[in-house]
């Protein structure tokens, strides 16, 4: 299959600070890509290079084929939707408007189609019971919920979510997770900056390891989440095992040990 989203060669840099060297990334349609990594690695950096809200000091970055920055505004929208990891929204609206917003690519050609995406994506994302409430109002959890409707609403091609799971509970993680499971299944593009590395075992088909802004790993997760690159990735001893449930690889600090601070 095609490739849907790609960055060949990406660098990114501000003044001296050089936060991405050389990235050769694909992401491809009907697969999560999960991007793991430790603090100040470059992940978000990344995500925003790849969403077009920055653009690489050197390489490239396209879209269906095309130069990423070459695509406008409202056709880049309709393409590729963007979760962050916190929602700003400075004016009380409520859940619904916040959702709604979502569907502003499609310029309310629609206006059946737009309800319908709106009530769908509350619906799954379990936020229906939230639709009146005003959003300044909702706990971190729910409005991570409510961010990653609003993105779903948007019916776009490629998602691109930062840390969709960080605030939430584990019903909701796996709620979230799965959800990004069905888009993918649905032939969508998935890239998910995730913490925990069991969650992107358990859902993703591939893993990229980012450390000081370099790829060190990219493959399916059972042959890129080795226990000796994750200790050297993480300065941190790290057990993989496997669930006897499912077959799926788990991934744990070793506890107990001393940690060192260079």
């Amino acid at each position: 299959m095609a490739a849907l989203l790609q960055t060949r060669a990406v660098e990114y840099s501000v003044g001296q600070a050089q936060i991405l060297r050389g990235i050769d990334l694909t992401v491809r349609p009907g697969e999560i890509l999960a991007v793991a990594g430790p603090n100040g690695a470059g992940k978000s950096t990344l995500l925003a290079v790849l969403a077009g809200d920055l653009r690489p000091t050197c390489g490239q970055v396209t879209l269906d084929g095309q130069p990423l920055h070459g695509i406008g505004v409202k056709e880049l929208a309709r393409k590729r939707a963007v979760m962050l990891q916190e929602a700003h929204v400075s004016f009380p609206f409520s859940v619904v408007d916040v959702v709604r917003m979502g569907r502003a690519p499609w310029g309310g050609r629609d206006p059946d189609a737009d309800d319908a995406a709106v009530a769908g994506a509350l619906g799954a994302t379990d936020t229906l019971g939230l639709a009146g409430r005003i959003f300044q109002t909702l706990s971190g959890g729910e409005k991570a919920r409510v961010g990653f409707a609003r993105m779903l609403a948007q019916e776009a091609d490629v998602l691109l979510l930062d840390e969709p799971t960080a605030a939430l509970d584990i019903r909701h993680q796996e709620l979230v997770m799965s959800l990004a499971r069905q888009q993918a299944d649905r032939g969508r593009a998935v890239l998910t900056v995730l913490h925990d590395l069991s969650l992107a075992a358990a859902w993703a088909d591939r893993l990229a390891l980012i450390g000081a802004g370099r790829l060190v790993g990219i493959g399916p997760v059972v042959e890129v989440a080795t226990p000796e690159r994750l200790s050297e990735l993480y300065q941190h001893p790290i057990r993989v095992g496997l669930d006897p449930a499912t077959g799926l690889p788990t991934v744990a600090p070793r506890r107990g040990i001393a940690v060192c601070v260079a």
